[in-house]
């Protein structure tokens, strides 16, 4: 591997020259600003004290031995650091390292000046101060791309430098194919003043004490017979002297303080029953722990141990984007007890719903769930799934739910079954979620109390989707007679959003279109999917045509903007076919459409947000609009 103070040749003679003077006075000026770049680029994996540590030990080992001559030196940013060739530099050689660091980590084997054990700052664990939900989403999206397109992403948003650059700057750290980089931070929401955030401030820290125990010994020798002893005494006090068995987890080879804490049930937060009532928010962490089995010590022991360290046989299910990790401090406590066959346990973290789960008399065959719910608030914080048998689900209301009642939204004129509420827990109500074969009906769970009515529908997660129609700017509850009108020729397309940790679903009914053959008046309707992770939503252009029951899906997109809350645009086109044989290309955007135009196979342009062409069956066309402001709008497809 390439040593740290090897520079690539020079690309010309008068390429600029920084000597070591030079470099060190844009390292002491710029050193925070540095650090933060190695922070961001390094992978989330390093865990976030090592990852700090090491962040600044690249940095500092950055500055050259001598006078060296950079093959490169990019364009500038606009701040502090933009007319410094010492500044840009020092950035190459720190995103170089920051690389290098990530590619040994996953490989096993660290730059020869950089063991895994060291940098360590002994008896202290360091690590920035804790963001909100939008840094930790956008640190786990940041986390799942390749090291240069973490760099190019970090590179674009807190260095504020153009592609160009940043192809520069990626191709001098050694990076084979900058612009695949590029294309591949793409994917990743463009949420650069989240950088600046003191969540990945490696400079501003917090200190928590290690091992304050071992700290206190002399010698190896003792630490190793210290650490022997406290295992040994471990396993003779348990069951008897200790929690009791953890069931199905698997072995604890290590503790520490902190990781205890998380696991003493009689550390579970507990929300007194009336927190809601005089709180601002109305989320989870008002939610009191409910169930018989909340005093059932060895249980929630259970249920702890195995969310921290699963054992192999533990079933073991996340949606989309959640982390899985152990908590990181004692959690909150929403429900214990006996659900139909089972003794379930559900837990808080501020940021997911745990849902642990097994036999009744036996720890065999558990299971455990995970879901994202940061940020839930109102109809998204109104219930959980408790319990799913034989096809039928129950629900864990919230606390200001009054009534529980079960709607067909097939068939929205039709009454809406009251659920028995006992304790929160509503009676079963037979779930769409896994079922096969042709969609006849769709159950929803509709919720009423103290903040009007909401329809949540059981995608098969642990956290119902919320239904809400109209604009996606100020979009209404479901639960009105509208609501429901508007859903019932679209709810059987919520089937192809299982499982996929959706968040909410919208539709949207924003263009009424006449039939050219004189029918009647077809409806689009655009439903989009939002997800607990904040990307890749799934958005459908559906078409119903007078007298139809179920919307014909005309369009799609996956990770588009188009009928969303920041861009409340959209527009599809569909060949359809009139009762006297003839083909039509009808098209239709939204309200905000100056014009519509289509190329290819078919040639036409409509002032307004409507379009109808005759064509033939079979024939393609590229659609395209233009608003109202002038601005393009893109077609789904």
């Amino acid at each position: 591997m390439q040593s740290q103070d090897v520079v690539p040749r020079p690309s010309s003679a008068s390429a600029p020259v920084v000597d070591v003077e030079q470099a060190e006075a844009a390292l002491v000026e710029h050193y925070p600003r540095l650090v933060r770049l190695a922070h961001l680029v390094l992978p989330p994996g390093l865990g976030r004290s090592r990852r700090v540590l090491t962040a600044h030990a690249l940095t500092q080992r950055a500055l050259p031995r001598g006078r060296t001559a950079p093959a490169v030196i990019p364009a500038q940013s606009t701040g502090a650091a933009a007319a410094d060739p010492g500044y840009a530099f020092l950035r190459v050689r720190v995103v170089r390292a920051a690389l290098e660091a990530g590619r040994a980590g996953r490989g096993g084997r660290w730059p020869g000046r950089l063991p895994p054990l060291l940098p360590q700052v002994w008896g202290l664990k360091l690590f920035p101060r804790s963001g909100g939900a939008d840094e930790l989403a956008l640190d786990q999206r940041l986390g799942a791309l390749s090291g240069p397109a973490r760099a190019a992403y970090v590179l674009r948003g807190l260095e504020q430098l153009p592609d160009a650059a940043v192809r520069q700057v990626l191709s001098a750290a050694g990076v084979a194919d900058p612009a695949a980089a590029l294309r591949e931070a793409d994917r990743v929401p463009a949420q650069y003043a989240l950088l600046d955030s003191p969540e990945f401030d490696p400079c501003s820290l917090q200190a928590r004490p290690t091992d304050l125990l071992r700290r206190r010994q002399h010698t190896k020798a003792a630490l190793a017979a210290a650490a022997a002893l406290a295992v040994c005494g471990a396993l003779v006090a348990l069951p008897g002297g200790g929690w009791g068995p953890d069931g199905a987890a698997a072995p604890a080879y290590a503790q520490n303080p902190s990781a205890q804490a998380a696991l003493d049930p009689a550390r579970l937060t507990r929300v007194s029953p009336a927190a809601w009532r005089t709180s601002a928010r109305l989320d989870f962490s008002v939610w009191p722990a409910r169930g018989d089995l909340t005093g059932d010590s060895a249980l929630l022991r259970r249920a702890l141990a195995v969310w921290a360290r699963p054992g192999e046989s533990v079933q073991v299910t996340a949606t989309p984007g959640t982390a899985s990790g152990g908590p990181a401090g004692p959690p909150q406590l929403l429900y214990a007890g006996d659900v139909d066959n089972a003794h379930v346990v559900i837990l808080y973290d501020g940021l997911r719903i745990v849902r642990y789960a097994e036999p009744k008399g036996s720890t065999a065959g558990a299971a455990l769930d995970f879901a994202r719910v940061d940020g839930a608030a109102g109809a998204e914080a109104a219930a959980l799934v408790l319990d799913r048998s034989d096809g039928n689900v129950r629900y864990l209301t919230a606390p200001w739910v009054r009534q529980a009642a079960a709607r067909d939204l097939l068939r929205p004129a039709s009454a809406a079954p009251v659920l028995a509420l006992r304790d929160g827990v509503t009676g079963p109500l037979a779930s769409p979620a896994a079922r096969a074969g042709a969609c006849t009906s769709w159950n929803v769970l509709q919720l009423t109390g103290d903040h009007g009515t909401q329809v949540l529908a059981d995608l098969g997660e642990l956290v119902p989707a919320h239904l809400t129609t109209g604009r996606p700017t100020a979009p209404d509850e479901a639960a009105g007679a509208a609501g429901l009108r508007d859903w019932a020729p679209y709810a059987c397309s919520l089937g192809a959003m299982r499982g996929q940790g959706v968040r909410s679903v919208n539709a949207w009914p924003y263009a009424e279109q006449p039939l050219p053959d004189g029918s009647g008046t077809a409806t689009w309707v655009c439903t989009r999917a939002e997800t607990w992770r904040g990307d890749d939503p799934r958005v459908l252009a559906q078409f119903l045509t007078p007298g139809g029951t179920t919307g014909a899906v005309a369009a799609k997109g996956e990770d588009v903007p188009a009928c969303g809350a920041r861009a409340p645009h959209v527009l599809a086109g569909v060949l359809w076919k009139s009762q006297q044989g003839s083909w039509y290309l009808l098209a239709a955007g939204d309200e905000d459409t100056a014009s519509l135009t289509t190329t290819g196979g078919v040639e036409a342009t409509a002032q307004g947000r409507l379009l109808t062409v005759r064509t033939r069956q079979g024939a393609t066309a590229d659609l395209k609009g233009t608003l109202r402001d002038g601005s393009p709008l893109r077609a789904l497809r």
